[in-house]
């Protein structure tokens, strides 16, 4: 095998608690995690250069600083005998959103760069070294919806294959996530609620008001805008979905609705005002 194709897809929380701050300076975390058809696209082509090319549709990730590069040389130093490669990525998914752009390509290249160079890496050994790489990385490993805890290393899939739609906001203001943890430590802990049962329980039984009726992000209490993320919410809960909240920590906003219809029309009437995706939750 000389390439390899992959489709990077975005997740979006359906509650995120954040606990305790760690002495490595990382969050302690308790999250669902539920994948989305929204996707980036990585091609990767081995070469005979020796290093990592990486190539994207936007500019300021073709540099050193992109979490794939960091993936890469990881791997070379670990594996030795890998080869170099070219990556183009295709990116759909927006920055800065909440939505794991940057940790799904990454997720994705390390499970490519497995099957390209047959490096037989168990999943406990790949999430060994995605946990390093940032804290949503593990939880993009996989596609089934699930609880992510500690710094979300700690994973337990939810045996569900329930299909929804989601339609998501993404303002043009981005959220700074050192920002809001700093503003989190402020918090009294006793202030966060905990629904991830009633979550759980709405995926295993295809009840998404259930769902919807449980959505909940810390990070909404400390985002800077407050009366914008407000206005936000109340224009998807007005083109009839049944429960909207931040993504990660942000700054993207996603509703919840039934019906591809619905969520179609939602789209169509939001995107005269926002930036807007048309995405479906699903298991695969």
């Amino acid at each position: 095998m000389e390439h390899i194709y992959a489709k990077a897809r975005a997740k979006i929380n359906l509650n995120l608690i954040v606990l305790n701050k760690r002495q490595d300076g990382f969050h302690n975390l308790k999250s669902v995690f539920q994948k989305i058809s929204l996707y980036d696209e990585l091609y990767i082509s081995k070469t005979n250069t020796g290093k990592i090319e990486i190539e994207t549709n936007i500019k300021e990730l073709n540099n050193q600083e992109n979490i794939v590069y960091k993936a890469y040389c990881k791997l070379k130093e670990l594996y030795p005998t890998i080869s170099g490669i070219k990556v183009k990525i295709n990116k759909n998914i927006p920055m800065k959103a909440g939505l794991a752009g940057g940790s799904t390509d990454c997720a994705s290249f390390i499970l490519s760069m497995n099957k390209l160079f047959n490096l037989n890496l168990s999943k406990k050994e790949i999430e060994k070294i995605c946990v390093n790489l940032g804290a949503d990385v593990v939880p993009c490993l996989y596609n089934t919806p699930l609880i992510a805890k500690g710094i979300g290393e700690k994973i337990a899939p939810i045996n569900s294959n329930f299909k929804y739609y989601v339609v998501i906001v993404k303002p043009k203001s981005n959220s700074n996530t050192k920002e809001m943890y700093s503003k989190i430590d402020e918090l009294p802990r006793n202030s966060q609620e905990d629904n991830t049962s009633k979550i759980v329980e709405g995926l295993k039984t295809n009840n998404l008001k259930l769902i919807a009726n449980n959505l909940y992000n810390t990070f909404e209490k400390v985002v800077n805008q407050k009366d914008k993320l407000k206005q936000i919410k109340k224009d998807i809960i007005e083109e009839g979905s049944l429960g909207c909240l931040l993504s990660g920590s942000g700054s993207s906003v996603f509703g919840l609705f039934e019906s591809r219809l619905s969520a179609k029309s939602a789209f169509k009437s939001l995107r005269k005002k926002y930036n807007v995706f048309y995405t479906i939750a699903k298991a695969h």
